[in-house]
């Protein structure tokens, strides 16, 4: 058999035994144990850049579209709850009437709490806010336990499991207690499901595919807000599910649709390239081979949970930097949603209510689409970085424009600057942390660690737009421009830094710094192993 760094890519007429060798070689290397980089980080092979493509097609086919649907509905399930309400008129001014607009996450306006859920449950002043805040709480304690834990049981078990937790206790609740008990519970379920996906998703695609694909399922939550609107229409339309009237039919109904989805998913969703019946033997291990040789000194793709390698996704700097743009710029994002109805609402006052929910479309839809645009090009220069200090100058404007105009329409416009620029990090900032570690263990921890930041942004977010502060909402405006502005700091001077320390690692004694290292020491090193390169 041939050796590995022998082996060279299949070119046209190259001779049928050395292809069929070349094939045994990529087996070879695709086994435990077995390295596809030298000891400089360099891979030892040259893929068919046909044969990765087919490959990849294929998984996209067989990946994408089953965990963008499970995210779709599961962020439709849980963001029923924050919707959209104009229930509150308190006088600004004498005879000017007071609007305070609430939603939540990425969701439109409308359903649960349009339905009456917070008439029916009795909540007072800022209880709606404290609703919200309960399901963050719980939702960012677990969501390192829950990637370590995807780690560990294989997301190929654990995502639709994670999801079997929908939100259809909530069909039942009585008071401010059992909502905030049962948005609790979902907040321990559901806090597995963004990272999880972003972590499995990186057992398929090398790091410049890896943007584009998590942009595949993250643009779910924009388009929720559109969808998961229309389905609550139609669900509203009937007169009773079972013995349940209006918001708790939308819980009930789309609480049951999102279960059956995660049995289905127990059938579909294949946990690795390994076990992968829809791959042929040489597909899997080209799958394997291909994303093992980005990993210096890892000798198989799948390594086993150690403290060592935790800590080195939680502790890199690229973790720790990026992680903290995330947050800030979940403060945006959640932020925007909160404010776009107040928006629509001054610009068309006196249409319908369903008329104001169709204003809010368009705004999603732009971000929406740069959502998958920004990260399609991050995959096609394999850079991340850059995308992230592009995006922030944008954000800023649109939150100087929310403040120093009055204008209805001018802050409308700043809606779409806003959406088109900051809903795209979240795929990316995933993207960077993942692409930043080495071993699987550590990249688990990495983006469980970015998720988890982002969640406390968005729970800031749940108490930046307050009643009191409407409708310009100064506060809440200025600490989103306060944060984009930081967001542009923050990822300019990594980007330096990454450059930076490159150099100095360039000058680095491979040979000597590696002599008399075990291949588990090696690869325990991950980020610190000195011809491992920062990628922006």
């Amino acid at each position: 058999m041939a050796s590995p760094e022998k082996a060279a890519p299949v070119s046209e007429g190259e001779d049928v035994i050395q292809a069929a060798h070349r094939e045994q070689d990529i087996q070879h290397v695709a086994e435990r144990g077995q390295m596809a980089t030298d000891k400089y980080g360099q891979p030892l092979f040259q893929f068919d850049a046909k044969a990765e493509s087919r490959l990849r097609t294929k998984i996209d086919l067989f990946i994408v579209p089953t965990v963008a649907v499970l995210y779709l509905f599961c962020f439709i399930d849980r963001a029923n709850i924050g919707k959209f309400s104009c229930s509150r008129e308190r006088p600004r001014a004498p005879h000017t009437p007071y609007l305070s607009c609430m939603t939540h996450a990425n969701a439109s306006p409308g359903n649960a709490r349009l339905a009456g859920l917070e008439k029916d449950l009795h909540l007072k002043g800022n209880d709606y806010n404290t609703v919200l805040s309960v399901f963050y709480i719980s939702y960012i304690i677990f969501e390192i336990p829950s990637n370590i834990l995807c780690k560990w049981v294989g997301p190929g078990w654990f995502l639709p499991a994670i999801s079997l937790g929908s939100s259809l206790g909530t069909a039942f609740v009585k008071d401010m207690p059992a909502v905030c008990g049962v948005r609790f519970l979902l907040g321990i379920f559901e806090a597995g499901m963004l990272p999880g996906i972003a972590y499995y998703l990186s057992r398929w695609y090398r790091r410049a595919e890896l943007a584009f694909r998590l942009s595949l399922y993250i643009v779910m939550a924009p388009l929720a807000g559109a969808f998961g609107g229309l389905l609550a229409s139609a669900i509203l339309k009937l007169s009773h599910f079972g013995g349940l009237h209006a918001w708790r039919m939308i819980f009930a109904i789309e609480g049951i649709i999102t279960i059956g989805l995660s049995l289905i998913a127990f059938i579909t969703l294949t946990d690795r390239p390994s076990t992968a019946r829809w791959l042929t033997p040489d597909e899997q291990a080209l799958a394997i081979a291909r994303v093992k040789s980005e990993r210096v000194g890892a000798t198989h793709v799948l390594d086993g949970i150690d403290t060592i390698k935790l800590k080195r996704g939680l502790t890199s700097p690229l973790t720790i930097a990026t992680s903290f743009v995330f947050l800030l710029n979940n403060v945006t994002v959640q932020g925007l949603a909160f404010f776009a109805p107040t928006i629509v609402a001054t610009i068309y006052p006196d249409k319908s209510t369903i008329q104001k929910q169709l204003y809010t479309v368009p705004p999603y839809v732009v971000g929406a689409f740069f959502t998958v645009l920004i990260p399609l090009l991050s995959w096609r220069f394999d850079r991340r970085q850059i995308f992230m200090v592009i995006s922030a100058p944008l954000t800023m404007v649109g939150y100087i424009m929310f403040l120093a105009s009055n204008v209805a329409k001018v802050r409308y416009a700043a809606t779409f600057l806003i959406a088109l620029s900051a809903f795209s990090l979240g795929a990316l900032t995933n993207a960077q942390v993942s692409a930043n570690v080495v071993t699987d263990t550590a990249r688990s921890s990495a983006i469980g660690m970015n998720v988890m930041m982002g969640n406390i942004g968005g729970l800031i977010a749940t108490w930046s737009f307050l009643w009191y502060d409407g409708p310009d909402y100064h506060i809440g405006n200025g600490l989103n421009l306060a944060t984009s502005s930081t967001v542009l700091i923050v990822t300019i001077l990594t980007l330096l830094w990454m450059k930076r320390d490159n150099k100095k690692r360039a000058q680095r004694n491979v040979e000597e710094e590696l002599t008399g290292l075990t291949d588990k020491e090696i690869e325990d090193l991950d980020w610190k192993h000195p011809a491992f390169k920062w990628r922006p």
